[in-house]
């Protein structure tokens, strides 16, 4: 009855905060003309020259999530019951900068430390240095949001004097940034369930993790930015949509001893 009329039920997306007209109009304009100069310039001449950056939380544990503790069962036994758990109190902070061929730098703050326009300089000064190793020659875009660190005056003449360009990245969009879209998302999922007694085990851990992905996901992570610009534009500067997990139920049939039995696991892509 309900589905023949139209109707379904969801639930509420969280989002960082309700924009504003002002904010979707700021949001558009800006993504608005990000798209056009793609357009113009193309692959080669922007987006690869794109080198982002972000910060995160690591935490020594992170639960797993209930897709990743699917196990395959017979279709009459009893489902097994789990203990819920919250990720841990002790966690350490990362900040991360990568483009599309891959990793460039990543290092952790101290215990206590906070990000401020004094530290972030100091971790674009390794930045530059990690560049001319590993990018050398090449007219960088720095894209990172607008934290107040970021947007400092101290920073802003600090990345002036490396002779880069900052492109412009609307308030309140993480939904526009590649290392929440892509990249945080990832490492995190491969260290659920495991536990880390000492912060030096979660940095290896988060380390291992961004060497261990390849090329092509970095790649796709920038390239996604088009499409992204022209979903918010679409969309008269408000968030992003994020993409829908589609579930279905897999059915499997083994044979033991001449008799088939029958499995069943939820499958989302």
């Amino acid at each position: 009855m309900i589905e023949s009329l139209g109707y379904r039920k969801v639930c509420a997306r969280w989002v960082p905060r309700l924009l504003t007209k002002d904010h979707k109009d700021q949001q558009n304009a800006i993504t608005s003309e990000l798209l056009q100069r793609y357009r113009h310039e193309g692959d080669f001449n922007f987006l690869l020259r794109i080198v982002t950056g972000g910060k995160s939380w690591f935490h020594h544990f992170e639960p797993e999530t209930k897709q990743q503790n699917m196990e395959w069962c017979h279709l009459h036994s009893p489902s097994k019951k789990k203990a819920k758990t919250g990720p841990s109190a002790v966690k350490v902070m990362g900040i991360v900068f990568w483009d599309a061929e891959g990793l460039i730098l990543a290092e952790f703050l101290e215990p206590g430390q906070t990000i401020t326009a004094a530290r972030y300089v100091q971790t674009l000064h390794k930045l530059r240095h990690a560049l001319r190793d590993k990018r050398s020659g090449r007219n960088i875009i720095i894209l990172h949001d607008n934290a107040r660190p970021h947007a400092a005056r101290l920073t802003s003449e600090a990345i002036a004097k490396m002779g880069w360009e900052v492109l412009l990245h609307p308030s309140y969009s993480p939904d526009l940034a590649p290392s929440n879209y892509n990249l945080f998302g990832f490492v995190k999922d491969q260290l659920r369930g495991q536990r880390y007694e000492t912060t030096e085990a979660i940095q290896k851990a988060v380390h291992q993790c961004l060497r261990m992905a390849e090329k092509e996901f970095y790649r796709r992570g920038i390239f996604k930015l088009p499409e992204r610009w022209e979903k918010c534009v679409q969309r008269s500067g408000d968030y992003v949509e994020k993409e829908r997990k589609v579930c279905r139920l897999r059915w499997c049939i083994w044979f033991v001893n001449n008799k088939a039995c029958y499995f069943t696991k939820n499958c989302c892509s």
